[in-house]
Formats: structure tokens, C-alpha cells, sequence
């Protein structure tokens, strides 16, 4: 009785352990993904906010290579479809607005076709939506390659074969395979349709979380549509950008350089809805 105890005492925390690991995998590779997407995507590539040398540029292309894995986005595509949205937010030029797809799978379709085209140069964007990003030929050639996408797939396969100690953790894995699309699709929809507003503008920017631990800052779309060229998204006392204080920090241990800050302010004036 004793010993069929132990045993089962000793599978439970083999079990807890498992679940532990691939807990702590997946939010892992969530949180590392997402960052790399606000901070050398979107924040450094797309908008030039702050400046590094070449060598640290390289390594957080690396990094975002690594990261982001079988989902690598190209910061030169990804810069100019960014770009295309900020001219063109929530118009039917907008590459990917959820006010002119019919759901949010269409969404995501729809800014995928345009994004491969522009990787293969097959779409010739607008002459000001050029230049000033970061470009790593042959990274991208190795993260746009389908191989290597399959080899991350594997990869990520492996750990749950390892560790899953039931078949329903597998469902997990569709989002480790596209996880940069997924990040981008929650931003682009979320931030676009369900949220408050700090700001009347034009488009249907909405702020979603005031404490955005989802994908660290990059739900404040409304903060961002209005200071576009702002470090921090936040701009109310009660929101928090998670990865702006990462920034603070590298440029503290002088990693990172922000030169001309755009300071984002709020003032306790009612916002009228989009429709009104």
C-alpha cells in the first residue's frame, strides 16, 4: 500500500513537472516572440525610435530570427506594411484594417498575401514607405526559407513529445508554429476594434489593455496612432507598457540611444466615439 503510494505520489510530480516546463515554454516563447516584434520590429525597424550600432543591431536580428523561430517576420517587409497602415489606418489601403476583411481569419489571410509579396519583391510599395530599416540578406533568406520554418516546427514538436503528459497539449503547438502572425493579428484586430479611445482621431484605434501583459504594450493602437513616432505607448497614469521600460533600461546600459523623444500626453478631455 505504502510503495503504490510512493508511485503515485512520484507520477503526480512527474506530471506537475511536465506541465511546469511546457507552462513555462510556451509563455516563454510567447513573451520572447512579442518582444522582439515591439522592440526591433515595430519600435526600431518600422519607426526608427531610438538608434544602436551595427553590432547590436545584428544581434537583436538574431535574436528575433531565434525567437520568433518558424514564425520569423522580415523587418523590410514587415517596416513597409506598418508604414502602408499608419498612412492608410482602417481605409481599404490599409494592409490589414478588421473594418475592411470579413473576420478576423480573412484578417490575417489577407496581410499574409501582401507581406509574401513583398518578400519576394513581387509588390512595389510607395517610394516613402523605403528605406530605413534594418536588411540581413542572408538571415532572411534562411528565415523565410521553408525548411528551416520546419526544422523550428520540429523543434518545438519535440519538446511536447518530451514533456506533454496528455495529447491535449498538442493544440498548443499551432500557436508556437505561427506565432508572429498570431501576435500581429491580436494587435491589428484587438487594437482596432475592442478598447477604449484617449484619442478622437480618424480610424477606429482603440486602446485594449491598460496593463498590456498580452503582447506588452503593443495594444495601446489609439496612444500609438496619435504620437506614432513615441517610445512609450502608454500615456495615462493607470496604463503600462512593458516593453518600454525595457528600452529604458538598454538605453541606461547604453545599448540603445533615443536622441529626439516624442513625449506622448493626455488630457482629461472626453473623447467622442468613432461613430459620433
Amino acid at each position: 500500500m505504502t510503495a503504490a503510494r510512493s508511485r503515485d505520489d512520484a507520477a503526480l510530480r512527474g506530471s506537475v513537472a511536465k506541465v511546469a516546463i511546457l507552462l513555462s515554454f510556451f509563455v516563454g516563447h510567447w513573451v520572447l516572440s512579442v518582444f522582439f516584434q515591439t522592440f526591433f520590429l515595430h519600435r526600431y525597424s518600422a519607426h526608427r525610435m531610438f538608434s544602436m550600432s551595427k553590432a547590436w543591431e545584428r544581434f537583436f536580428y538574431l535574436c528575433t530570427f531565434v525567437f520568433q523561430g518558424a514564425s520569423f517576420l522580415q523587418p523590410r517587409a514587415y517596416a513597409i506594411l506598418h508604414r502602408e497602415h499608419h498612412a492608410y489606418s482602417d481605409t481599404e489601403k490599409d494592409p490589414h484594417s478588421p473594418h475592411h476583411a470579413r473576420h478576423f481569419l480573412d484578417m490575417m489571410w489577407k496581410t499574409a498575401l501582401l507581406y509574401g509579396a513583398l518578400v519576394r519583391r513581387q509588390r512595389e510599395p510607395e517610394a516613402r514607405f523605403e528605406g530605413g530599416y534594418p536588411e540581413w540578406k542572408l538571415l532572411d533568406s534562411l528565415g523565410e526559407s521553408w525548411l528551416v520554418r520546419f526544422a523550428f516546427a520540429v523543434g518545438y514538436t519535440l519538446v511536447y513529445m518530451a514533456f506533454a503528459p496528455h495529447w491535449g497539449w498538442f493544440l498548443l503547438l499551432p500557436a508556437h508554429y505561427l506565432m508572429g502572425p498570431i501576435h500581429g493579428a491580436i494587435v491589428n484586430w484587438g487594437g482596432h476594434m475592442i478598447g477604449y479611445r484617449n484619442f478622437d482621431l480618424d480610424d477606429e484605434s482603440r486602446n485594449t489593455l491598460p496593463f498590456d501583459f498580452l503582447t506588452l504594450g503593443e495594444l495601446f493602437q489609439n496612444n500609438h496612432h496619435r504620437f506614432g513616432q513615441a517610445v512609450k505607448f502608454s500615456v495615462r497614469a493607470f496604463e503600462i507598457d512593458p516593453t518600454y521600460m525595457m528600452i529604458r533600461l538598454l538605453a541606461a546600459l547604453r545599448v540603445v540611444k533615443i536622441e529626439r523623444e516624442q513625449i506622448a500626453r493626455w488630457s482629461p478631455e472626453p473623447v467622442p466615439s468613432a461613430a459620433e
